[in-house]
């Protein structure tokens, strides 16, 4: 069989943003992809390839390095594509070279794809520059603990000191009373030496402690910090609390559930991680067809005959224009036809056909976009409303008490998922809050999970409602019934 190829990948030092452009795409070609304890695992989402875990926490090693060697030649012998995705950069402290060793002598091809390093992005993250012209011209970096195979007489290459370098050391926190105390006895060291300790760096889990080198071991004891964290030494700690921005953000460390569809989830999910937040994707809906389009199809036949077409959500005007392309028509059959929208979500979506809404409301109810008809005379026009099963029936009813004749046709339902994932569950359990976005992302939610002690955060009334019947207060009910509004009533509740 023909040898496969093995992609040594950086993949950063835990913010999944940034993993190299190279390193993400070639993630989608992937075979077989054997990962680290420190490889950002919602990087492997939507994955349909084989995912081999060799994490080691520790002591605890789930494979032997050897081990992990021989897997990786395997799978390339077997004529896959295989990525070994590593933590930070293959090559720094990574143990890669000795991987590429191997590979080498088996006659396996490799490419190496560079990572961003926690040696420098986790201070980074931090506030702290690793160089600045008043403080380091140089830094200096060293493994904080001795080879596992080596013997009593061995250990850690102490640098000397220098008032114009920063050191960096890293895993080096099961050993840090000896590095402190080596560094000030034998090394000259100043006790007061500013030192910052990071703990997973880059992440919204991120902790930092920073004291005096004498000092520093009692400080993480209090705080209890623990592995991974990167230890920085030198003048330039001093700079973190003038220049700490990544745990500054108004929601940093919060963990906040998001019940979208996973293909709607995203929008929401990167607002939030940009304002320091880990979200938790929990999709507790999935969009499904009915299975029967034939009254979908009837309409469409003679699209023409409709004065409006009314969309209430994104879900709909994307099944409706799959159905119209299917049929043998495009926008250009609605050139007749008014159309209304609730949401903004709804109007930015339909502008991906090529049309603008006549009537969006201010407020993105039903209600609201009853209000807007009442100024139109619609009595004996004809209406098409495309929907879920479970829509609300607010919309018809008014309509028709207008004079309207309406079709209401259902083209979707919102169905719900399940879940096994042990640690996704667990996750949820210990969120700080929980979003919802509609009233089936409520219903589902609370059929999943018996209840929640998260607060609880809705997009607009009417998801409230069904909050409050379900026997839960939300603590945020957005003024702005859109993901923006969602987000900005979250940044305001956490303020």
């Amino acid at each position: 069989m023909k040898k496969g190829v093995v992609y040594l990948v950086g993949a950063g030092p835990g913010d999944p943003g940034l993993i190299s452009v190279k390193g993400k795409e070639i993630l989608n070609y992937a075979d077989c992809i054997i990962y680290d304890y420190l490889a950002e695992k919602s990087l492997l989402d939507e994955l349909n390839c084989e995912l081999i875990y060799v994490g080691k926490e520790g002591s605890n090693h789930t494979l032997k390095q050897d081990e992990i060697n021989e897997l990786i030649a395997s799978k390339a012998l077997e004529g896959k594509t295989v990525v070994r995705l590593k933590g930070g950069d293959p090559f720094i402290f990574g143990r890669g070279g000795e991987e590429a060793e191997i590979l080498s002598r088996q006659g396996i091809p490799f490419v190496i794809i560079p990572g961003i390093s926690s040696i420098y992005s986790a201070p980074a993250y931090a506030g702290i520059p690793l160089t600045h012209r008043d403080f380091a011209n140089a830094f200096e970096v060293i493994s904080g603990h001795r080879r596992s195979d080596s013997d009593d007489t061995e250990d850690v290459n102490f640098p000397d000191y220098n008032p114009e370098k920063t050191f960096v050391f890293l895993m080096g926190m099961m050993n840090l009373k000896h590095i402190c105390k080596t560094l000030i006895e034998e090394k000259s060291f100043p006790p007061d030496t500013p030192v910052g300790i990071i703990s997973w760096g880059t992440r919204p889990e991120q902790r930092v402690v920073t004291s005096t080198l004498s000092k520093i071991h009692e400080a993480v004891n209090k705080e209890k910090l623990t592995p991974p964290a990167i230890i920085i030494i030198g003048g330039v700690v001093s700079l973190r609390e003038k220049l700490r921005w990544f745990d500054s953000q108004p929601l940093f460390g919060k963990k906040i559930v998001v019940t979208r569809t996973r293909s709607q989830s995203s929008k929401l999910l990167k607002m939030l991680s940009s304002l320091g937040a880990k979200g938790i994707e929990f999709p507790t809906i999935e969009i499904k067809k009915i299975e029967d389009m034939s009254p979908l199809r009837n309409s469409l036949s003679d699209i023409e005959k409709y004065n409006w077409i009314i969309f209430t959500s994104q879900n709909a005007i994307n099944i409706f224009f799959e159905e119209l392309f299917a049929f043998g028509k495009d926008s250009r059959a609605l050139r007749n036809t008014k159309i209304a929208v609730i949401g903004r979500a709804s109007g930015d979506e339909l502008k991906q056909y090529g049309l603008i809404p006549d009537i969006m409301p201010k407020k993105f109810v039903a209600e609201s976009l009853l209000e807007e008809f009442e100024k139109h005379n619609i009595a004996n026009q004809k209406i098409l409303i495309p929907c879920s099963t479970d829509a609300r029936t607010t919309l018809k009813d008014g309509l028709t008490k207008m004079g309207a004749v309406v079709d209401r046709i259902h083209i979707y339902n919102a169905a719900k998922p399940s879940y096994e994932d042990e640690t996704l569950m667990k996750n949820i359990k210990d969120a700080d809050m929980i979003t919802f976005t509609s009233s089936s992302t409520v219903t589902n939610f609370f059929s999943i999970c018996s209840g929640t002690n998260a607060a609880i955060a809705s997009i607009g009334p009417v998801t409230t409602d069904t909050i409050i019947k379900h026997g839960f207060a939300p603590s945020i009910t957005a003024e702005e019934y859109t993901i923006e509004g969602l987000v900005d009533a979250i940044v305001g509740f956490y303020s």
